[in-house]
C-alpha cells in the first residue's frame, strides 16, 4: 500500500501531537485533542478511569478483537522544593537524560491553570562565575529552573501560584526536515500515535475496515510502567506501536520499522513476532528484527496485570531516545505499511 499521499496528514498528525504538553500524570490535553481528532474521522471512542483514550474500529468479523495501542504520554519533571532565592528544584518524571536539559526553554503549570516559562539550568550555570561550571553533574541535585519572572526568593514564587508538584514541561523543539527527518524531543511515542492516526484517517476517506474490530488505544502511563494495566480483557491479540531502538549491535534506523524480538522484560510472542516479519517481506516493507537491550512496553504492564493475550511490538527506528529523539518519513511509513498490513484492511 502506497501512503505517500498521506505524508502530509502524518506531519500534521505529528505536530499537533507533539505540540500539547503532556508528561506522565498531565494528559487531560492530549486525550481531548486526540480525541476530537478521532471523531473528526468518524470513529467512537472511551476512556478508561485512568484517561486511556480507545478509539473503536469496526472489522468485517465482528466476532474478534484485536488491540493495537500507543503510548502519548512523554517525558517531564516537577517541582519538588523552591529554594529560598526562588529557585526551582525538581524530579523527573519517566527517565529524561537530564545531561541533555541543560539550557532547555520549559513551562511551568500551576494548578489554578496559570502558565509560566523558564528555562532549565545547572546551578553552576556561569562560566565566569563558578570553578565548575562545565564540570558539575547534571542530574537533579545539580540543576534548577530559573523563572522567567522577578522574583527573588520563595515567597515571591509561591505568590504566582507555583508550588511542589507542579509540572515543568520542557520544549520538544519539533522540526520536519526537507530531507525527510522529524526531530523533536517526545518522538517516543508521539510519533507511533500519528502514524495510528494516519492511518485510521486512510481507512476512514479509503472506506477500508480491518479483517475484525480494532480497539487501538492511546496509554497515558508508559513512561511509568503501568499505561497498559487496564486493555479489555476480550483482546485476542495486541500489538504494540512504539519507538524501535537505534544503535550499539541493533540493526534498525531510522528508515525501518523494527520488530522487536524481545526486550529486557522477555520475548515477544513467537507467532506474532514471525508473523509481522512475514508480512514485511511479502509486501516489501523495510523491516528488522531486533532485541532490545534497556527496554519495556504496553505489552509488560498488560502482561503483569494478568492479560492473557499474545503481545508483539513494532516501532520506527528512534535515534537518540529519550534525549533529542529523531527518526525519518521513511521508518514512520514503514511502520504504518506494517500496521496495515497487520490488521489487513481491505
Amino acid at each position: 500500500m502506497d501512503f505517500q499521499s498521506y505524508l502530509p496528514a502524518l506531519k500534521e498528525y505529528s505536530l499537533t501531537l507533539l505540540g500539547v504538553d503532556s508528561p506522565s500524570g498531565f494528559t487531560g490535553q492530549v486525550v481531548e485533542v486526540a480525541e476530537q481528532l478521532a471523531a473528526d474521522l468518524g470513529y467512537q471512542t472511551r476512556r478508561s478511569r485512568k484517561g486511556n483514550l480507545t478509539i473503536l474500529v469496526p472489522g468485517r468479523d465482528s466476532r474478534r478483537t484485536v488491540g493495537v495501542c500507543a503510548h502519548i504520554d512523554t517525558l517531564g519533571l516537577m517541582v519538588r522544593a523552591i529554594t529560598p532565592k526562588g529557585e526551582l528544584l525538581f524530579r523527573k518524571i519517566g527517565g529524561p537524560i537530564l545531561p541533555t536539559l541543560d539550557g532547555e526553554y520549559c513551562r511551568v503549570y500551576t494548578q489554578e491553570g496559570q502558565v509560566y516559562t523558564g528555562t532549565v539550568l545547572s546551578l553552576s550555570p556561569a562560566v565566569h562565575v563558578f570553578d565548575d561550571a562545565a564540570t558539575r553533574p547534571r542530574d537533579m541535585d545539580n540543576m534548577y529552573v530559573r523563572l522567567d519572572e522577578k522574583v527573588s526568593n520563595d515567597e515571591e514564587v509561591r505568590a504566582l501560584g507555583i508550588e511542589v508538584g507542579d509540572y515543568i514541561c520542557y520544549d520538544p523543539k519539533t522540526v520536519f526536515t526537507e530531507s525527510g527527518f522529524l526531530k523533536s524531543r517526545f518522538i517516543d511515542d508521539k510519533g507511533s500515535a500519528a502514524v495510528l492516526l494516519t492511518l485510521l484517517r486512510w481507512a476512514a476517506e479509503q472506506k477500508k475496515r480491518p479483517a475484525c474490530n480494532v480497539e487501538v488505544t492511546f496509554t497515558v502511563y508508559e513512561e511509568q510502567g503501568h499505561g497498559g494495566a487496564t486493555f479489555s480483557p476480550e483482546l485476542s491479540e495486541l500489538l504494540v506501536v512504539d519507538m524501535g531502538c537505534v544503535g550499539a549491535d541493533l540493526r534498525c534506523d531510522e528508515y525501518h520499522v523494527s520488530i522487536c524480538a524481545a526486550d529486557n522484560c522477555g520475548p515477544y510472542d513467537y507467532k506474532m513476532v514471525t508473523r509481522l516479519a512475514a508480512l514485511a517481506k511479502e509486501h516489501n516493507i523495510p523491516a528488522v528484527l531486533d532485541v532490545y537491550p534497556h527496554y519495556s512496553s504496553d505489552a509488560a504492564a498488560a502482561w503483569r496485570a494478568g492479560l492473557d493475550v499474545p503481545a508483539a511490538l513494532i516501532g520506527p527506528g528512534v535515534q537518540a531516545s529519550h534525549g533529542m529523539e529523531r527518526t525519518h518519513l521513511e521508518g514512520l511509513t514503514a511502520t504504518l505499511a506494517l500496521a496495515e498490513r497487520y490488521l489487513d484492511f481491505q
